[in-house]
């Protein structure tokens, strides 16, 4: 048994927007989302620039109790899942709820809930540490909430593989429903790692961007000046649903899923492979998933953090599996406009993929303005372009040599 898998819900947490729409206009139009950090004071870093979301508001979502219960990863999971839940049209009395699940991947998880509690136990001793300490922490606890919040009873796990979680949470998502285990998943991922903790260790890294005096034009993907990813938080959360079972309900469709390949370059637990080995090969295995040639590509979202290793890494694996028509396909990445949210991205980047599809518009890569040679291929520099965008892929590649990729396509192509 295969069968066919579509989206017909999303919904987005971003520094941007956290409404799908409004976010997609925002990036088409070159926005940035990142700034100087507010979340707490950054006066004693050396990075003082992300793409954190200050005034998110939750209220609207969940009530006073429910928030003190949850980690931010968590709340932005479960916001971003009910609004994706609206989209879909669903009406949870009308479903089986035993063939309806949660995948969430997140990276990092509740980093904001252990740096929390533990300067608690460092300043006021163990009396002192919350009893709600490992449910707020957990990695699974955004999914759990998200089934909970709905009464699901469908399979519900988390994924954690870096920044290539929520790629491989819909994947897992993907084949559940291929195979009949499910009709209806709630995927994407989750991540709220913009912590004091978080900020330091990334910084020491010397992974993150240091433009703090211009903001807006830190993340510069596939630029010869690139210095590092922007360091953000969000979610992105779609509603992957049984075609038959959509169209039985008259619901609005976004886009079909076609095909998803992962693998692992099993290297360095922080660098990429340098020629994309595993990366060209896991957007291999994704095309014969779909049963695809490479040349049926519209467009990729590209990972492209803009890291000096991975930028150059990726434009080598899109330059193996396309051949001459790499240079034909259009190519963006909209971690120019949100910076990087690590375990969340493939979800955030799906919902723009299945928007370009559906728009007929190509999102820029911002601050492209001096090309690095090593990577010459159409990034669809610092302007939006309409082509139409029939089928696309969406890549997600993460510490520890993870890589994903996920092919997306208008169900009238």
């Amino acid at each position: 048994m295969s069968r066919r898998v579509v989206v017909t819900g999303m919904g987005i947490v971003t520094p941007i927007s956290c409404k799908v729409d409004d976010c997609f206009d925002r990036i088409v139009a070159g926005e940035s989302g990142v700034h100087k950090i507010t979340l707490f004071d950054v006066s004693d870093f050396q990075v003082q620039i992300a793409g954190d979301i200050p005034n998110f508001d939750p209220s609207g979502h969940l009530d006073q109790k429910e928030l003190k219960r949850i980690d931010r990863f968590s709340q932005f999971g479960v916001v971003a899942a009910i609004d994706a839940m609206r989209d879909s049209g669903l009406d949870l009395d009308r479903i089986d709820r035993r063939t309806s699940g949660v995948i969430i991947g997140s990276g990092i998880g509740g980093l904001t809930t252990i740096e929390e509690q533990l300067t608690r136990l460092i300043l006021k001793g163990p009396d002192r540490v919350s009893p709600l300490t490992i449910p707020r922490l957990m990695l699974n606890a955004a999914g759990a909430n998200i089934a909970i919040q709905f009464g699901l009873h469908g399979p519900n796990y988390s994924v954690a593989t870096a920044c290539a979680s929520a790629t491989n949470a819909m994947g897992d998502a993907f084949r559940l429903i291929q195979r009949g285990v499910c009709d209806v998943i709630v995927t994407g991922g989750a991540e709220a790692a913009l912590t004091r903790m978080g900020l330091a260790a990334f910084q020491n890294m010397r992974a993150l961007s240091s433009r703090n005096d211009n903001p807006p034009a830190a993340s510069r993907p596939f630029d010869a000046d690139r210095d590092g990813f922007v360091f953000s938080e969000g979610a992105g959360v779609l509603i992957f649903e049984e075609l038959e079972h959509a169209q039985k309900r008259d619901a609005k469709i976004h886009c079909e899923v076609l095909g998803y390949g992962t693998n692992c370059d099993a290297g360095h637990i922080t660098q990429p492979d340098e020629q994309g080995r595993g990366a060209s090969l896991t957007m291999q295995l994704a095309l014969d998933d779909a049963r695809l040639n490479s040349d049926q590509i519209d467009y990729i979202n590209a990972h492209g953090t803009s890291t000096p290793l991975g930028d150059a890494a990726e434009t080598c694996a899109v330059k193996k599996i396309f051949g001459p028509a790499a240079y034909k396909v259009s190519i963006s990445s909209t971690k120019s406009q949100l910076g990087h949210t690590l375990g969340a991205s493939g979800g955030i980047e799906a919902i723009i993929t299945a928007l370009t599809i559906n728009r007929g518009i190509i999102p820029p890569t911002i601050n492209l303005e001096s090309p690095d040679p090593l990577c010459d291929l159409d990034y669809t520099p610092n302007k939006a372009r309409a082509k139409p965008v029939r089928i696309a892929m969406s890549n997600s590649f993460g510490f520890g040599g993870h890589n994903a990729s996920i092919i997306l396509g208008s169900l009238t192509r």
